[in-house]
Formats: structure tokens, C-alpha cells, sequence
């Protein structure tokens, strides 16, 4: 095979000028060189950073398109042709609708060219609808390796010949293989691939495929698209599911990985259609799959239940009886995974107490998570066991701090428990997160861990940026003296970088601001990375730190310089601090301005809600003025409209709509986007935005079943969903509606 034209044509391209996941893709054609190769390592390592650059988790780039033809030109030479093609329709799914089915030419020699395939793009055309595009140029190769003699390629074929969407054309050649085709994935693959192009018309074919004389890889494809092409899910459906459990195993060697939980995808579906009907026969699956005698189908049926309660409102209270029947009975020691599942059912899974407490009484790991979910379902009970060795348990005692990002401590006050942690704290060292931990929960507990004083006075120098806050928040009236003479030294002497923490602390216990006001002109001075925490210190401290102003004037970012996230944060702080101190939003307004009209920084929202939130504190300002027309153009964007309403209430309440605002605050939350946050703006527009419209739709974001689609942190979408059923329901109520008719 001479592949030196290849080679030629590949190096012609400018490919430092591409971009792919990690920026240049001058990397691609080393890579494209390892696949043609005969060294197998090299070459399954590159199709690797192949996946990891140009299809980086699904997405496409510049580069993507570029690679398209060249893969498909090494796929048509017999070079890993299974794999290529299985790349090719990640880029076709990965990409986008654009105009017309591609340029075709019917060539039967297997690829357009590589000269072709980067040339005619629409102008201003996205990544995304160019590599859509550049795949639909390759369809002459993925349609003759449809009937391949490799059934693997002929699977892999299939696959990214359906995610072209050029049904018109794809269509009639996958019927006609269907047809004939007797390899069961094959088949399967077929089957998803019509079910995907053509729904009404496959109905039937998928319908008669669930029966069980058909191969179990085809009858589980045929459940997944009668559920996908919204079939009636009937007893058929039902019984044939059941029947194929456990299921994850019949989709090993799918190309199509994205049902690769059959029972999970399935019960998710039905959720989504949003009818009692098809509601209750998702629970109806999950309480027999849960009962079942097979572990590896209750372990499918537990993650299963798991996504049904992030995805319903209804689930946690319809699932609670069968998962723990299966924790609390014979069936759960063969499936641990099931203690986890009953963290998002609360105080719902109290009756799982007893069995929790026993397990957590152990040793190691299985101990320690069955903690955890106690923590969750019955934290009065949690507090004790914790307290036997809090060092070995820290899973639970994440938990009980509120998770990896320390939400809210969850565990309440227990004397059992602060006797262990102040035992612990003498012989704690830095490192991990441990320390953190203890610092939370016991700042948490306030003057109820007042006796901790002795220990947290001691840990003070091993350390002194954790414990001086604590500190502050447990001291006792009695014990400031001492305390704050402790924390004076430490910041009076240490390092530069300690100080700051024990002074601000002694402001906190004391009000004594002297030794704060030296710390923030030396962080200032000294700490561009902590600019944020200085100004911050400085907004405390108020007219005070009169002094400071011109430190904090020159901390200022350079108007017009390109600002990271935490320098723009730190800009935003300053300009507060400054509002603070001086009482003239003068200086402010710009700053804030400018961080407003910083379009280019709109794929993160915490900047600009904390600006949104400066601004609303700064009282009146001219409504002619630039900082109000910056706050109006936020309102079309929904993850920033509830910062701006609230601003502009604050700052130019004469400017808001409330019949359009209401709406916008309505569709933000709707969408999951800070759905809590545009609730409480809509609360403070007050009656006047209380419409029937606005009432009926509140009504239903409170009552409805589905879960708001709330992004962010994982495993805090549900504490989201229901703070925003709470105040939707408060919305109600507080707008002339009465909550009660909230449901």
C-alpha cells in the first residue's frame, strides 16, 4: 500500500492553525501517521488521543472536520476500518443540522478525496454543522461498508451512517441489509439505526422484535425503541424487560452507548413522557426489578431508582417501600450498592435505621458508607457512631459536612461527638481534608462547641488560616479576653500570609479592626492572590479603613486588560469595598460596569452574579448612567436575569416591565437556571406581577412531577429542585394567589 499521497496530502494541511480540545492540532497527523502503522500499541494509543482531542467527550471542533476525510481515506484502505468508522459517527452525532444532505458523488471507491472535504463550508458555518457536514461527504464509504463482509464493520457502518441523518439516503440501504442480516448485534444496530430515522415506520418492526424467538441482543434493542419512539408501553413491554434482566450485558459490543443501561434509560423515558399512565408503569418496572432474585439485576434496578428520584418528584415516596425491602432483607447483603440509593429518600428511609446503625458499628469501608447514609436518613443517630472514630470514617463525616463542597453541615450538635472531635484535634495535622471538616462542623454548631475553645486554642499554630475563624464563631462571652489576646499575637507575628486570618478573626470577636486594617494594607501590597479576601476584609471594617482607599484604588486591574475569572472577582470586591468605605458608588459604578458589559466572560455566571449584587447595594444611581442600561441587557441571558432584576429594583425600579420581567424570572426558573434565585426576584417585584398567567404557572412549576433540569454541582440538583417547589409555593402566596393553592 503506498500511502506516501496520503502522507502528502496530510502534511499540506495547515494543521497548527486547527483547533481541538486542547488548542493547536498540529498533533493530528502524528497521530494519523501511528494509526497507519504497523506497531499496535502506537496505533491504539492514537486512536485514544484521537477520541480525547478531535471528540472530547462528545464534542467537536476545527480540527474534527479537517481529520474527517483522512480517516475515512486510511478507513477505505482496510486500516482499522471498525474503529474509523466508529469514529466518524462520533463526529457525525457530535455535529450538527446544517443545510442539505452534503455533496455526494456516488463514487464507489470509498471516500470523497481529501482536497474535497475541507472546502465549501457556509460562511460563518458552526464546528459543530461542519463536521455534520464533512461526515454526510463520507457517506459513500459508510454505505458500502454496510454490507461489508466484517460484521463488526458492517455494525460500525450502521451506526455512523444513522448519525449523519441523511435519512433519505441512508434509509433505503439499511432496509435493504436488514433484511438479510443474521448477526444478532448487527441487527441490533439496525434496528436502533431505522428506529433513530425513521420512528412511524419501524414501529412495527420493533414492536415485533420484543417477542422472545428473537436473539435477546435484538428483543432489548426493540424494548429501548419502542420506549424511544413513544410506543404505548404496555404488559408485552413489560413482561419482555423483566424477562432480559439483568440487561447491561446485552448491550457489551454496542456501538450505541448511550442506552447503555437498558432499565435505567427505559424507566427514564417513561418519566419524561409525564403521565400518570406511563409514570406508574415506570414504577411498576422498578418495584418488580427490585425484587428480583438475580443481584445483578437488582444492582441495574437500584441505579435505575436512583434516576428516577433525581428525575421525579413523585419517585422517592413510590420507590421507598421496595429498595428497603431489599436493604433491610436477606437480598441487600448482595447488594450494597442499594445503601447508597437510600441517601436521596431522607427521612423516608428511616426504617432502614436500624440496619444502618448495625453495619456502621463494623470496620473499613462498607462501615463507613453505611454512616454516610445514615447521616442522611437519620442524623440524630449518625452523631454517635461518628464519634467512636470520626479518622476512620470519611465518607461520613464528608457527609456530615455537608458533601465534598461543604454546602451545609448536616449533622446537629451532639456532646458525644464534640468530645471526640476536641480528643481529636490534639493529635490532627495538616493535610487532607479532615481538618476542614472538623472546622466546618464545629463552626457550625457556634457557641454549642464553646468547650472545643481549649483544643482550637492549641491547634491555633498547626493551623492558624483554619482555626481562627472557628474560633471566632464558638467563643464564649467569657473566654473573648483570652481568645482575643491569643489571636492578637498570631496576628501581630508568623508568616505574612497568617496574620490575616487571626486579625480578621479578632475583628469578628473583638470589633478591634487596628491589626486588620495592617493585614489587608499588607495583603494589598504584597498578595495579588489575595486581593479578593482583602477587599472583602476592608468592605467589613467600612469607613474605618478610610486609609486604605488608595491601596485599594491601586489594586485595580488595568482598565482594559484581559482579567481572569478570580481577577475580574477581585475587581468586583474592590469596587464594593470602595462603595463601603467612602459612601460614593462613583467608583463603583465603572468597575461594575465594565465586568457587565464583559461579554467574553459570559460562559461563567458567578462574576456576574456577584456584580449584580454589588450594584444592587449601591442605593440610587442616574438611570441615564451606563451601570443601568449594562444591568437591562443582562435580562436576556436567564442564568443572570434574577442579579439584574434585583439590581435594577434597587437602583431604577421605574425601568422594569413587571408583566415581561415576571416572565423572564418564570422562564429562568422553569428552565432549572438558578431557578431558586428567580423565584425570589419574582417575589420582590410583589403584587403587581402577580397575574393569572404568572399565578397558574407557579402553580404548576410547584406541583408538577418532573424535576426542574437544574445544572451544577452533582448531587445538589434535588436540594435545588425542591428549595425552588418551597418557593414557588411562597411565590404563589406572596403574589395574591394563596399557597395553599400551590398544591
Amino acid at each position: 500500500m503506498d500511502l506516501a499521497p496520503f502522507f502528502a496530502e496530510l502534511d499540506a494541511r495547515p494543521w497548527a492553525d486547527y483547533e481541538h480540545a486542547y488548542g493547536s492540532a498540529a498533533d493530528v497527523p502524528d497521530c494519523l501517521r501511528a494509526l497507519a502503522g504497523d506497531d499496535e500499541e502506537a496505533a491504539d494509543e492514537a486512536l485514544g488521543d484521537l477520541y480525547a482531542s478531535i471528540l472530547h467527550q462528545g464534542s467537536v471542533y476545527e480540527a474534527s472536520a479537517q481529520a474527517v476525510p483522512f480517516l475515512a481515506r486510511l478507513a477505505a484502505l482496510g486500516i482499522r476500518t471498525a474503529d474509523l468508522l466508529a469514529l466518524l459517527g462520533g463526529i457525525a452525532e457530535g455535529g450538527a443540522e446544517f443545510d442539505g444532505e452534503g455533496d455526494g458523488d456516488g463514487r464507489n471507491d470509498g471516500a470523497a478525496t481529501t482536497a474535497e472535504a475541507g472546502e465549501g463550508e457556509g460562511p460563518g458555518e458552526s464546528d459543530e454543522a461542519a463536521c455534520r457536514r464533512a461526515v454526510v461527504g463520507q457517506l459513500p464509504l459508510l454505505l458500502a461498508s454496510v454490507g461489508s463482509d466484517d460484521a463488526e464493520v458492517r455494525q460500525c457502518a450502521v451506526w455512523a451512517a444513522a448519525m449523519t441523518g441523511a435519512a433519505a439516503r441512508v434509509l433505503p440501504v439499511l432496509r435493504e441489509r436488514a433484511a438479510v442480516e443474521k448477526v444478532p448485534l448487527v441487527r441490533a444496530e439496525l434496528l436502533s439505526a431505522l428506529a433513530q430515522l425513521d420512528p412511524a415506520g419501524t414501529a412495527s418492526a420493533a414492536t415485533e422484535a420484543i417477542g422472545p424467538d428473537h436473539p435477546a441482543e435484538l428483543r432489548i434493542t426493540a424494548l429501548l425503541a419502542c420506549v424511544d419512539t413513544g410506543l404505548p408501553w404496555g404488559r408485552s413491554h413489560h413482561g419482555a424487560m423483566l424477562s432480559l434482566l439483568p440487561a447491561e450485558g446485552l448491550m457489551t459490543g454496542r456501538v450505541d452507548q448511550y442506552r447503555a443501561e437498558p432499565l435505567l434509560h427505559v424507566t427514564d423515558a417513561l418519566l419524561l413522557r409525564d403521565t400518570d399512565e406511563d409514570r406508574d408503569a415506570a414504577f411498576t418496572l422498578l418495584d418488580a426489578a427490585l425484587s428480583s432474585a438475580s443481584p445483578e439485576a437488582c444492582e441495574e434496578a437500584v441505579r435505575a431508582a436512583e434516576s428516577a428520584c433525581r428525575l421525579s418528584r413523585g419517585a422517592p415516596q413510590r420507590l421507598a417501600a421496595p429498595l428497603l425491602a431489599l436493604a433491610t432483607g436477606p437480598r441487600g447483603a448482595d447488594v450494597p450498592s442499594v445503601r447508597q440509593a437510600l441517601k436521596p429518600l431522607g427521612a423516608l428511609a428511616a426504617p432502614a435505621a436500624d440496619t444502618l446503625a448495625r453495619l456502621a458499628e463494623g470496620e473499613g469501608d462498607a462501615a463507613d458508607g453505611a454512616l454516610e447514609v445514615l447521616v442522611a436518613v437519620a442524623p440524630e443517630r449518625a452523631a454517635p457512631l461518628l464519634a467512636r472514630n470520626p479518622a476512620q470514617r470519611p465518607r461520613a463525616l464528608d457527609a456530615a459536612c455537608g458533601g465534598h463542597f461543604a454546602a451545609a453541615p448536616a449533622l446537629p450538635y451532639d456532646s458525644v461527638l464534640l468530645a471526640a472531635l476536641r480528643q481529636w484535634l490534639t493529635t490532627l495535622r495538616p493535610g487532607g481534608n479532615s481538618p476542614f471538616r472538623v472546622a466546618a462542623l464545629l463552626e457550625s454548631w457556634g457557641a454549642d462547641a464553646a468547650d472545643a475553645v481549649p483544643e482550637l486554642c492549641a491547634a491555633l499554630p498547626r493551623f492558624p488560616r483554619l482555626v481562627p475563624k472557628v474560633l471566632a464563631a464558638v467563643c464564649p462571652p467569657g473566654q473573648r479576653g483570652a481568645v482575643g489576646e491569643l489571636l492578637r499575637t498570631a496576628a501581630r507575628s508568623g508568616p505574612a500570609e497568617d496574620r490575616f486570618e487571626a486579625a480578621r478573626a479578632l475583628y469578628a470577636l473583638t470589633g478591634d479592626g487596628t491589626l486588620l486594617l495592617a493585614a489587608v494594607a499588607a495583603r494589598l501590597a504584597d498578595d495579588r492572590n489575595g486581593i479578593r479576601e482583602a477587599a472583602a476584609a476592608a468592605a467589613e471594617l467600612g469607613p474605618a479603613a478610610a486609609g486604605l482607599v488608595p491601596a485599594l484604588r491601586a489594586a485595580f486591574n488595568a482598565p482594559g486588560a484581559h482579567r481572569s475569572i478570580p481577577e475580574m472577582q477581585a475587581d468586583i470586591e474592590i469596587a464594593a469595598a470602595l462603595h463601603r468605605i467612602t459612601g460614593d458608588p462613583a467608583e463603583a459604578v465603572p468597575v461594575l460596569t465594565g465586568v457587565l458589559s464583559d461579554t467574553e466572560m459570559t460562559w461563567t455566571r458567578w462574576a456576574f452574579v456577584q456584580a449584580t449584587r454589588v450594584a444592587a447595594g449601591l442605593g440610587t444611581v442616574p438611570a441615564d448612567g451606563p451601570l443601568v442600561p449594562a444591568l437591562e441587557a443582562l435580562l436576556t441571558d436567564p442564568a443572570q436575569v434574577p442579579g439584574a432584576v434585583l439590581a435594577l429594583l434597587a437602583l431604577a425600579p421605574g425601568r422594569l416591565d413587571a408583566g415581561r420581567t415576571a416572565g423572564l424570572l418564570l422562564d429562568a426558573a422553569e428552565s432549572g437556571t438558578a431557578p431558586v434565585e428567580a423565584l425570589e426576584a419574582l417575589i420582590a417585584l410583589g403584587p403587581e406581577a402577580g397575574t393569572e398567567d404568572v399565578r397558574g404557572r407557579l402553580v404548576r412549576l410547584a406541583g408538577q412531577d418532573l424535576r426542574l433540569e437544574v445544572s451544577g454541582v452533582h448531587g445538589t440538583a434535588v436540594l435545588v429542585d425542591e428549595r425552588a417547589r418551597v418557593r414557588a409555593r411562597a411565590a404563589v402566596g406572596a403574589l395574591g394567589g394563596g399557597a395553599a393553592s400551590a398544591g
